[in-house]
């Protein structure tokens, strides 16, 4: 927690709640998400540049057909909490999370290190973050 410096906006943020539920419609469990209110952002001032890369359903759907017809075998994976795991280059700062304000330090704000959902700039920092790992690992990057 800081002081807000003089050229910087807090970015606002919000609890979303969530309900999973069964497939019976018994409750399975509860989620609770922190999420800055990215729309409030303003280009330039907030974040330079948010643009990452997204496969097309036609590229998918090639990749498949590409893999079925040689006989590879196919995996996919998800990463949990993906957007959390991207470090931010620009300085940016939230307000602090409704509900648990710091007594006496209401007037700071939260200086994130990385990524909130919500952010502009959360899929770039995430792609960033996961291009360089794949590259570790020796993967290349397909130019076309």
């Amino acid at each position: 927690m800081v002081n807000l410096p003089s050229n910087k906006k807090a970015i606002e943020v919000k609890w979303v709640f969530k309900t999973k539920v069964k497939s019976s419609g018994e409750i399975a469990k509860y989620k609770a998400r922190l999420v800055a209110k990215g729309f409030l952002q303003k280009p330039g001032l907030d974040f330079n540049e948010v643009y990452a890369p997204i496969a097309r359903i036609e590229t998918v759907r090639l990749i498949v057909a590409i893999a079925s017809m040689r006989k590879w075998t196919m995996s996919q994976l998800d990463v949990k909490y993906a957007f959390l795991n991207g470090p931010l280059e620009e300085e940016v700062y939230s307000r602090q999370p409704p509900g648990y304000e710091k007594i006496g330090m209401e007037d700071r704000v939260m200086k994130l290190n990385k990524a909130l959902y919500g952010l502009k700039q959360a899929p770039r920092a995430w792609n960033k973050r996961i291009n360089g790992f794949l590259q570790k690992q020796k993967f290349l990057k397909c130019t076309t």
